[in-house]
């Protein structure tokens, strides 16, 4: 599987590319913003976007859904939790005050356990709550999209609605440290670096023995 990251849109957003290198069928990650600078990269690596994957529902993640699929004409994924918070007409009037595009209905929606397939590729979903009630991880070892669950150096905010400190710290704990130290983790934003593994993860990020930010 190839990989291209870039950074996009006003909240400097992780949004990535995964293409299949056998039929260059690709799923798009997160498209916060900048459409036309990920288009341009569907281009020039020949890629066909089979799917738009948001690994949650907040703005900054799917603020350039609806640019991308009308471009592409590929189908919005998002976890069944975070497909039914982010329609509640509540959370969208909450989060409208970023001033982002809100995503249109999503087409399809994922659980735990279950695969998006692209080509000869797949990424396997896991269930992260915490940082929104649908957050999902994505992972095709060795690689782990993180979202905004896990970033280098540090863990997602759960102060928004829909968070829960608790939640998240156990589904890192979890369903994402107990994965090889080799996992490469993709994070939802760079705040600590472009990225990292599980192992270094584990051993130094300070969230993860400082817990005080879960109470």
């Amino acid at each position: 599987m190839l990989i291209k990251a870039m950074t996009v849109g006003n909240m400097a957003c992780c949004c990535y590319l995964a293409v299949c290198e056998e039929t260059r069928e690709a799923v798009i990650i997160d498209p916060g913003g900048d459409e036309d600078k990920i288009l341009a990269l569907c281009e020039q690596e020949k890629a066909t976007v089979k799917y738009i994957v948001n690994t949650h529902g907040h703005p900054d993640h799917v603020c350039g859904n609806g640019p991308i699929k009308a471009a592409t004409g590929a189908e919005i994924v998002m976890h069944a939790d975070d497909a039914a918070f982010f329609g509640k007409k509540e959370v969208e009037q909450y989060f409208s005050s970023l001033g982002l595009k809100p995503s249109p209905p999503v087409d399809k929606t994922v659980k735990d356990g279950e695969t998006i397939d692209f080509g000869r590729e797949s990424l396997k979903v896991i269930h992260t709550p915490g940082h929104s009630p649908g957050g999902m991880c994505l992972y095709n070892a060795p690689d782990l999209f993180t979202g905004d669950t896990l970033f280098v150096g540090g863990v997602g905010r759960s102060d928004f609605p829909g968070g829960d400190g608790r939640v998240l710290y156990r589904s890192i704990q979890e369903r994402l440290l107990i994965l090889p130290d080799r996992t490469v983790v993709w994070p939802g934003h760079g705040y600590g670096g472009a990225n990292s593994t599980i192992g270094e993860e584990r051993r130094s990020n300070p969230f993860l023995t400082d817990t005080s930010w879960t109470r």
